[in-house]
């Protein structure tokens, strides 16, 4: 299992939300690194001073994927099975698999998304 990070992962992350850090050492000892993607880093960035050193510190053990044209595609499709619009949360559930879970402050719309996506996956409130 894998967790795919969505905007308000990063923000409880921000807010020093102990479970959200929890999550990210467990999968950190598991050896499954988080994943999230580049327009999520795009949301939540604003430069890495202040409150933001711990999300500077946390973006090491994350992995990003860029938001390429494949992963753009991905996201299009589900866009347009879901009859949805946000182009970055449904590239956050089309980085997903089967068992992972993702982690939002936005669970009905990713929850939409992943059964566009006919996945089997959590959607956690983060």
């Amino acid at each position: 299992m894998t967790l795919i990070l969505d905007t308000g992962a990063f923000f409880a992350l921000e807010r020093n939300d102990r479970a959200m850090w929890r999550r990210l050492k467990a999968a950190k000892l598991a050896g499954v690194p988080p994943r999230t993607h580049g327009g999520v880093i795009a949301q939540v960035w604003r430069g890495g001073a202040g409150r933001q050193a711990p999300l500077a510190r946390a973006l090491k053990s994350i992995e990003t994927t860029p938001l390429d044209d494949g992963l753009g595609r991905r996201a299009g499709v589900l866009l347009a099975r879901s009859g949805m619009g946000d182009a970055i949360d449904a590239a956050v559930v089309a980085l997903a698999d089967h068992d992972d879970q993702i982690i939002t402050s936005d669970p009905g719309d990713i929850a939409s998304l992943v059964h566009a996506a006919e996945l089997r996956c959590d959607v956690v409130l983060s």
